[in-house]
């Protein structure tokens, strides 16, 4: 038994925040204190009272730096790392242009496996400790992935994309194929270490009626997996999606239809949704994904965020490598703010912070697991430096509240303020497995 005590100070939230004067929603500790044993937080607390209970316990002083919960990815895309960043192309263009020869690459175990490292490292380094993550439609993309995670016992919930049609040949697998693969990498990964695993049909365009109906079976047959796709990112998606389903009430009633509408379900955008489609995501308890950076960058639209919430509605936040421009969490809040504000609706620092951590946890219902810094939870923290660069210095001289100070970091952080990154108690930012 090997116990560790991080000194900064502490951030964890204990429900979403009302507004900066909610302080019942969190607690702040100015000289706060972890104590991280065999890959748990043991207890969390001010540092003089854990110091005195915990002599002799190696001390880590991160003052004055934050420490706080691990960043959760919910929605990012594993083999396109290396075309994050490629030019000019709305979504159905750009994934036959660049996602598609990408993703063909990771038949290819070695190359696979040597992305998974790499994929990995860029999370940690950027503060994420967990991620949702679409692999290529190739079995190995999704063992080379599970494979990295564990040799990290880094938590990760991913899984083998399926897709049929529209889309070249050595990306598609078949009804059977996918059942089949997906049904073998749930028996040989989900709920084996930190790994869990999401039937990952890409979206309905590249899915035919029969390998949906091959998800829905594997739904009903794994309900403690996750399902992962996408959902109304795009006009022209959506037009696309009415002729291949024209029985189809929506875009939604295609994933209704087939049995993939429920509590663990995560719609990846769900920019441009119809009244009857918000209800029913409501009344399933469905998580739509908003991805900043990428509905920018592609062009695809606004995320109403105050609207699905106004309807009960949970919804994660996410990078969406590699349309994604970020592997921060901190910068997709920054464009998440932006896209925001663009429609009359805020933001607050708090909240944001909750939402990268606690609340995504909650979409993901690991809150007993991740997203806080309670004790008997995992021992994902990030420690963060308000004051990373000359600019970020400058500005935290007019800092005066712990707002300000998150805000500071939400708008003008990336990985240069993750001072560590802690994976199950082990610092992981700079270091390859």
């Amino acid at each position: 038994m090997t116990d560790t005590l991080l000194r900064g100070r502490l951030l964890t939230f204990h429900r979403e925040p009302l507004g900066a004067e909610d302080t019942e929603a969190y607690s702040f500790i100015e000289d706060g204190a972890i104590l991280m044993r065999d890959g748990l937080i043991a207890a969390q607390g001010a540092y003089p009272d854990l110091s005195e209970s915990a002599d002799g316990v190696p001390v880590t002083d991160h003052r004055p730096h934050l420490l706080i919960a691990g960043f959760i990815d919910p929605h990012i895309h594993f083999p396109q790392v290396q075309i994050v960043a490629s030019w000019g192309r709305q979504l159905l263009d750009w994934l036959n242009g660049y996602t598609f020869p990408a993703e063909a690459e990771y038949c290819n175990a070695q190359h696979a496996r040597a992305m998974a490292g790499r994929f990995c490292s860029l999370l940690t380094d950027h503060g994420t400790t967990t991620a949702v993550a679409f692999c290529s439609s190739h079995k190995t993309s999704a063992e080379a992935l599970f494979a990295e995670a564990s040799d990290r016992n880094m938590r990760m919930i991913a899984g083998k994309t399926m897709m049929d049609r529209n889309a070249p040949d050595n990306v598609l697998d078949t009804p059977q194929t996918s059942y089949d693969d997906s049904k073998a990498l749930i028996a040989a990964w989900h709920g084996k270490g930190r790994a869990s695993y999401a039937i990952t049909p890409r979206f309905a365009i590249t899915s035919s009626p029969e390998q949906l109906e091959m998800a829905g079976s594997l739904a009903s047959e794994h309900p403690e997996c996750y399902i992962q796709t996408h959902l109304s990112e795009n006009h022209d998606e959506i037009a696309f999606t009415g002729e291949l389903y024209p029985d189809a009430r929506d875009y939604l009633d295609v994933y209704e239809t087939y049995g993939l509408l429920g509590r663990r379900t995560l719609l990846g955008h769900a920019i441009h949704l119809t009244e009857r489609e918000i209800g029913a995501i409501a009344q399933s308890g469905a998580h739509p994904v908003f991805c900043p950076t990428s509905n920018l960058f592609l062009g695809s639209g606004l995320f109403d965020d105050a609207g699905l919430r106004a309807r009960g509605i949970t919804s994660g936040i996410a990078t969406d490598i590699g349309a994604g421009t970020s592997y921060s969490m901190l910068q997709t809040l920054n464009e998440g703010y932006k896209v925001l504000q663009l429609q009359d609706q805020s933001l607050h620092a708090l909240r944001a912070f909750y939402w990268i951590t606690r609340g995504n946890a909650d979409v993901l219902g690991l809150t007993d697991k991740i997203g806080t810094l309670d004790a008997g939870t995992e021992a994902d923290v990030v420690v963060l430096d308000s004051a990373a660069t000359p600019a970020m210095a400058l500005r935290m001289e007019k800092a005066h509240s712990l707002s300000e100070e998150l805000f500071a970091l939400q708008m003008m952080g990336d990985d240069r303020a993750i001072v560590q990154t802690y994976v199950a108690g082990v610092p992981r930012k700079g270091v390859e497995a």
